[in-house]
């Protein structure tokens, strides 16, 4: 694989946000629509108590991606109610088309008193191409802790091979907690789910991509596209600790390629993109995302501060 990077192309702060956000335009995710491609991300405010919530919205992009042609002006899915997994966030929201409607999975988040968070899978859907989101049933998650996969269960990226769904997700393992700064910190890995119809999903537990650091590396946000006859998968990986502050133990994008969509080889040296020597992403690669539109292969991903000054591209060369 090797990726011409195109540059920032999104920075929130330059454009005007729904629900009084500011700053972040977190995990970027693509709908390829007939006239444009919409990009998912997610955004925040800060409540009363000056803690931040994560809101969704959107900006169109032209189908060549060199030009934004409008940005969402409401909100496009709202928080879940009071007690409920998505309270307090929602981060990521991946989209799938399925005949005349959209799919969303989405990772909500509620607070915790003993660590700082938790977090499931919803589902959403849209009749209206993407601009607004109604969550299923009652609102609860449609894939959540289990006696295997005890808590953060989050990221979805879904795909259709034939008749299967497949979901790449991640959950936590273990939570650490450092004496030196009291901190929580948490690990998570990648793992894979199968469905027959995108509701009700098989998983088992079972990690798909080796650490390459150590047992408490962190691996987050798979997205998976078909290429070349292999199936290929970018995700994100740090360090557990200092990561927040030290460039070299930030995300960096991790690369893994698999023959039948059950065995996964990581092959990190041929992912054929790294930081760059300054700028946007010169600390910190994260939250990557492939799509295709008009032949062309796309990974779009967040670089310094987690996404906090917008999302750039990158376009497949070979």
């Amino acid at each position: 694989m090797r990726w011409k990077k195109l540059g920032k192309i999104f920075d929130p702060a330059e454009h005007q946000i729904p629900n009084n956000c500011v700053e972040f335009s977190q995990a970027p995710q693509s709908l390829v629509l007939q006239d444009r491609v919409r990009i998912y991300y997610s955004t925040r405010e800060k409540d009363a108590a000056g803690k931040y919530l994560s809101h969704v919205a959107y900006v169109d992009f032209s189908r060549d991606m060199k030009d934004i042609i409008g940005t969402s002006q409401h909100t496009v899915i709202p928080l879940g109610k009071l007690g409920c997994f998505d309270e307090h966030g929602i981060f990521p929201f991946n989209v799938l088309k399925d005949g005349d409607r959209v799919l969303a999975y989405t990772t909500g988040c509620n607070r915790k008193s003993s660590v700082p968070v938790d977090a499931a899978i919803g589902l959403a859907i849209s009749h209206d191409e993407g601009q607004t989101f109604s969550r299923i049933g009652l609102g609860g998650p449609i894939v959540a802790a289990t006696l295997h996969e005890p808590f953060l269960v989050a990221d979805a990226f879904v795909q259709r091979y034939g008749d299967t769904f497949y979901m790449w997700y991640i959950y936590g393992t273990k939570w650490l907690k450092f004496a030196d700064s009291g901190q929580h910190e948490r690990v998570y890995k990648i793992a894979q789910a199968t469905s027959p119809d995108g509701l009700h999903w098989n998983r088992d537990g079972k990690h798909i991509i080796e650490s390459k650091l150590d047992e408490n590396e962190c691996q987050a946000l798979p997205t998976v596209i078909f290429h070349a006859g292999k199936y290929h998968m970018y995700f994100c990986y740090r360090e557990a600790y200092g990561f927040r502050k030290e460039s070299g133990r930030g995300y960096r994008l991790g690369y893994a390629y698999s023959l039948d969509l059950i065995h996964w080889v990581r092959d990190d040296a041929n992912a054929g993109i790294d930081l760059s020597d300054e700028g946007w992403d010169s600390e910190m690669q994260c939250y990557p995302h492939l799509f295709e539109c008009d032949e062309k292969i796309y990974l779009i991903y967040n670089g310094n501060e987690f996404g906090r000054r917008g999302f750039g591209l990158a376009v497949l060369e070979n």
